[in-house]
């Protein structure tokens, strides 16, 4: 073990995209916590920052959408070196950050730099000379691809922390679990009979499911199995969840917009399973052991479900409309040269009928 890293008591770590992103680097936070038992404060993004408070490994939280992150405000650039000035008045003797392999890790490094703090790990393809002082060449995914948690954990593995329980974790309070099921009461679900979750908003309009397909599929699990089918969505996507419970029609129920994050956490742990776009709903099902359906847009192979029962049905995207990143483009002439076509209603049927059975379907709300 790497005798500087060995005492470091107060870590930060800088995931700074999306939830999904930073409930996949939990297993790595976790490995560092007990490998060297730090203080761990993360530098995350407002879209990712409401996850904190069920990940019991973070300690702290500084928000801030970094510019080189799609986020949904600009900022000025005189706030970076406002940020610059926290960061050096909270005295880290370390920093770790975490990428997907499409991503460059120096603009974080040199926030790491200029804040003073003395030890910096990442990937990094190119030598980044003094901005790391602890680099792993980058080679995905040119040479191979690895899940993100596995990348996330080889990284930290490569400064001396481990874990043996690698597995995604949140947590959320019984008395959580019983407002969603008064509020699940109040909006007309009988939880004493089954019921599963489609949830179909995404944060890029590329990996939307067809409108349509979702409805035969709703329609054919409610009128075949006798399912409740619950529409979720942030309170933004409210109206389109309306509509595709309307077209669904009897039997299915938007619950887009009725719960906060941490109770949101709750219904999917009640689950007996859940139908998602590849979205940070699925990393939530897969930390709070639910099964899950994915149907998957060709963006990222790094982000299937992770150490939970699943289905992973893929589709390849418009051309048009695919990353101009030129990683992302490799992926396209070698992972993803074959097209896939966007899954039908009865594979979505299948998917939920044979994870149910190899699962016994007994997740539910008691």
């Amino acid at each position: 073990m790497t005798k500087s890293w060995q005492h470091c008591k107060n870590i930060l770590i800088i995931r700074a995209d999306n939830m999904g992103d930073l409930i996949m680097s939990v297993p790595a936070i976790r490995a560092i916590k007990e490998s060297f038992s730090p203080k761990i404060t993360v530098l995350t993004s407002s879209m990712a920052a409401g996850i904190v408070p069920a990940i019991s490994e973070i300690d702290d939280v500084i928000v801030f959408d970094l510019p080189w992150v799609k986020a949904k405000e600009t900022i000025a650039s005189e706030e970076i070196f406002t940020l610059v000035q926290e960061l050096r008045q909270k005295s880290f003797d370390a920093a770790v950050i975490f990428t997907v392999f499409s991503q460059n890790p120096l603009p974080a490094a040199m926030i790491a730099y200029l804040a003073g703090i003395s030890l910096r790990l990442a990937y990094c393809r190119e030598n980044p000379y003094e901005l790391l002082t602890n680099w792993v060449t980058d080679r995905e995914p040119y040479s191979f691809i690895q899940h993100q948690v596995s990348r996330d954990l080889q990284l930290v593995n490569s400064i001396g922390a481990t874990t043996t329980n690698t597995h995604l974790h949140l947590s959320v309070s019984e008395l959580t679990d019983e407002v969603v099921i008064g509020k699940l009461e109040n909006a007309g679900i009988n939880p004493s009979k089954p019921w599963l979750i489609f949830h179909a908003g995404v944060s890029e309009k590329k990996r939307e499911y067809p409108k349509e397909r979702w409805v035969a599929a709703a329609k054919t699990l409610i009128g075949q199995m006798g399912f409740q089918i619950l529409f979720t969505g942030a309170g933004s996507e409210k109206h389109s969840c309306n509509e595709l419970a309307e077209l669904t029609g009897k039997g299915a129920i938007s619950v887009a917009g009725l719960f906060s994050l941490q109770e949101f956490i709750a219904l999917i742990k009640q689950a007996p399973l859940v139908v998602s776009v590849n979205t940070g709903t699925v990393h939530i099902a897969a930390a709070v052991n639910t099964p899950v359906v994915v149907l998957y847009a060709q963006t990222n192979p790094q982000h299937t479900p992770w150490e939970v029962p699943n289905k992973v049905l893929e589709y390849s995207i418009d051309v048009d409309t695919r990353s101009r990143n030129e990683v992302i483009q490799h992926l396209y002439k070698d992972v993803y040269k074959e097209p896939s076509p966007v899954p039908l209603a009865e594979d979505i049927v299948n998917a939920v009928t044979q994870l149910l059975a190899e699962t016994s379907g007994d997740k539910k709300i008691s």
